[in-house]
């Protein structure tokens, strides 16, 4: 394996040095393809700004594009990068992004709560879920984060399939940065939260990747793992 070399790292960081690429990123985290223009409006920059910096974060390989008809969409190239905002972003103080108003608080409340990122549950949800795989012997923690045989049964008997493919890790810890400690990730998290949105358990609400429990998700938790409902809420 080549060394990574000072500079190269020194570009990547670059990349997102600057606010307007790292609110892209951030944004990005809920595992959607974005056109250029929601991106700009969500940023609230112009649009030849925004493709300015799009144009910046393809080529440096953080985002992937494709273009149906006339719009173009772009998302983030793969887990590894989704893993690197959100770990990046656990090291950020909560005072350095505290909501400026009312709107702001409750979506910062309910963000924390529970969310995507990428494409696995993360907040207190997707700790609560972790610690109760954890505690009945279906996630081992011990030397990183592995499915247990008794998890992999209990993956099969909610019918949810693990298909293991590429390079992406079956299992992987992925730092939460609200609650400050991994939540679960790789395929087996990914697949829990397509069968939580699929099933009803979990809804996406409002324009922010934030997700919250339905009543039937609230049983269906304490049914297969056990989780009180006040730690969902």
């Amino acid at each position: 394996m080549t060394p990574t070399s000072g500079a190269g790292l020194a570009a990547l960081a670059a990349l997102l040095a600057d606010e307007t690429r790292a609110t892209f990123c951030l944004a990005l985290l809920d595992g959607r393809a974005w056109t250029a223009g929601e991106l700009a409006r969500h940023a609230r920059v112009a649009p030849s700004t925004a493709s300015e910096h799009l144009g910046k974060l393809i080529a440096g390989g953080l985002l992937t594009e494709e273009r149906q008809g006339r719009h173009r969409y772009v998302r983030l190239a793969d887990e590894r990068t989704a893993h690197l905002v959100e770990e990046l972003a656990s090291h950020v103080t909560p005072a350095a992004r505290a909501p400026r108003d009312l709107r702001a608080v409750s979506a910062s409340s309910a963000m924390a709560r529970g969310r995507t990122c990428y494409d696995h549950l993360a907040g207190r949800i997707g700790i609560a879920i972790t610690d109760a795989m954890t505690v009945r012997g279906l996630l081992s923690q011990d030397t990183g984060f592995a499915l247990t045989a008794q998890g992999v049964r209990w993956y099969g008997e909610l019918g949810i399939a693990l298909e293991h493919r590429g390079k992406r890790p079956l299992v992987r810890g992925c730092l939460d940065w609200t609650e400050r400690r991994p939540h679960l990730a790789g395929v087996a998290g990914a697949a829990l939260c397509a069968h939580a949105l699929d099933s009803g358990w979990c809804v996406r609400i409002g324009s922010e990747r934030a997700v919250k429990v339905t009543g039937a998700g609230e049983r269906a938790l304490a049914e297969t793992l056990g989780i009180e409902a006040a730690r969902l809420r």
